[in-house]
């Protein structure tokens, strides 16, 4: 078993001897070894999904990362006790992957499940890469669901034309070739343009509020600014957060990355200042 990372750099070795590469059922187990050690939390019933909760206060429904192919509640739940640790209820669905299923599968799942949170009072969705995805494609399709909308290195355009795809090589985590495959898998042969795959292209103006996080270093990068950009262009109330020096889904290990841990803390924040609590 690798030691627990304490730094960044640390971070950075775990990664760099945990390659997340393979089948997707590789991938799968690969991912729970790099994201080491979770804590405990609430199991909870979602309706027609299930998932797990840590914290009590306002909810933030939080959906998790790994492509729509891999990563799970469980491998987030250190991200998530980061968030509950501001005053949140954070949680996590469980939604189905590819490539048993293909999209939208996985939107279907993320609206039973904040149909099934909504009936306890606001929602605030958010997610962290592809998990960022499902939460803007998730208040998109459903309005009526969310009040307000954090993600952290969203995936927003598809298309894989975004400025900083090839542009960025320091991204430790995430490659556009992997990000790219990924997409394959998930999407098959859905339309890259619909704006539910890639909510860039999506007319923003009726979202509600949305708070933005990403590091300068992802190759997403691009993607944030993009969402950024067009939420401003379509009258949109959205605030954007680029952390130097930090590479894609840092904030697994927030513990070890003070510079993740605050941008979980600013989405704590949020989530509290939207829901009102």
């Amino acid at each position: 078993m690798q030691p627990r990372p304490e730094t960044i750099d640390d971070v950075r070795r775990l990664i760099e001897a945990t390659p997340v590469a393979g089948t997707p059922a590789e991938r799968r187990a690969a991912f729970v070894r790099l994201a080491g050690p979770q804590p405990l939390a609430e199991t909870v019933d979602l309706g027609r999904v299930d998932g797990l909760a840590i914290g009590a206060g306002p909810a933030l429904l939080w959906f998790h990362g790994g492509g729509l192919v891999f990563g799970s509640p469980e491998s987030h739940a250190m991200m998530a006790m980061a968030i509950a640790a501001t005053g949140i209820r954070v949680i996590l669905p469980r939604y189905r992957l590819a490539p048993e299923v293909q999209w939208p599968a996985m939107l279907d799942d993320a609206v039973a499940a904040a149909e099934a949170v909504r009936a306890a009072g606001p929602v605030v969705a958010g997610g962290v890469s592809a998990g960022g995805h499902l939460a803007l494609a998730l208040a998109l399709s459903r309005p009526d669901l969310v009040s307000g909308l954090a993600v952290l290195s969203p995936n927003t355009d598809r298309t894989g034309t975004g400025p900083t795809r090839c542009a960025v090589t320091r991204d430790a985590m995430n490659d556009d070739a992997t990000d790219t495959m990924l997409a394959d898998i998930a999407l098959g042969g859905a339309n890259r343009k619909d704006p539910l795959v890639s909510p860039a292209f999506a007319d923003l103006s009726g979202l509600p509020p949305l708070h933005i996080e990403v590091g300068s270093d992802e190759v997403l990068l691009g993607d944030a600014l993009a969402l950024e950009r067009k939420a401003a262009i379509d009258g949109a109330v959205a605030a954007l957060h680029v952390t130097p020096g930090l590479f894609h889904m840092a904030a697994l290990w927030p513990h070890a990355i003070p510079e993740a841990r605050v941008q979980l803390t600013r989405i704590g924040a949020f989530v509290r200042e939207t829901a009102g609590g």
